[in-house]
């Protein structure tokens, strides 16, 4: 099996690239920041404190997150339930983070991850890819962007979905996202010592992708 890992900051273009690359190489791609918000998501349904350990540990040991594929493309179940849609909501992904450093959550979903990696090629992303999930994957891809164009990008998007954002707060939450990330206890965001560092400021989605998959040749 050929394991391809990026990992990198949050709003990074991690899934455009790894989708990308995963359709052009013939891989099954693993979104697994879906996975940890398909988590949130049910802790956010149930009610849930996000700052109790106990209580989001108690919730997710409950909810059963599944990847599938319908008509080529990745969905997310949350107990059998498409939440494809719902986990992209920026309530559900303000709440990712915070739930992402429990020790419980990160055990469950990262046996999924590593068995979806054993039987299949893949190409993973996330923030801990290379570093835990996959240590001894084939290629290790860390990809990054100042904040000022992540901040750029997610503003855009949501502008095309026909809201009304503040950049200054997207890019407050972004900060925050990176330092919460980086700063956690158990498998913190960091570059893998062999993992090959890819910043696409001032690059095309064309471009990264090409770079990735030109690693891959050699």
């Amino acid at each position: 099996m050929y394991n391809i890992a990026i990992d990198g900051p949050a709003g990074a273009g991690k899934s455009t690239i790894a989708k990308e690359v995963s359709k052009r190489l013939g891989f099954i791609y693993v979104d697994t920041g879906a996975m940890y918000r398909a988590m949130a998501l049910s802790c956010l349904r149930a009610g849930v404190d996000v700052t109790d350990e106990a209580a989001v540990t108690a919730t997710t040991d409950k909810a059963d997150v599944k990847i599938a594929y319908k008509d080529g493309s990745q969905i997310v179940l949350l107990n059998g339930e498409d939440v494809s849609t719902e986990i992209r909501k920026e309530e559900v992904g303000k709440n990712t983070s915070k739930i992402a450093v429990y020790g419980k959550v990160r055990e469950k979903l990262t046996v999924l991850q590593k068995e979806l990696a054993a039987t299949n090629d893949v190409v993973m992303d996330g923030r801990d890819i290379g570093t835990s999930v996959l240590p001894n994957a084939d290629l290790k891809i860390y990809l990054t962007a100042s904040v000022e164009t992540r901040a750029k990008r997610r503003y855009d998007e949501l502008v095309a979905k026909g809201e009304n954002p503040d950049i200054k707060v997207i890019e407050e939450d972004i900060v925050a996202r990176d330092y919460n990330d980086s700063h956690r206890e158990i498998s913190p965001l960091t570059q893998a010592e062999d993992a090959i560092l890819v910043d696409s400021s001032n690059m095309t989605i064309e471009e990264v992708v090409t770079t990735i998959i030109d690693y891959t040749k050699k």
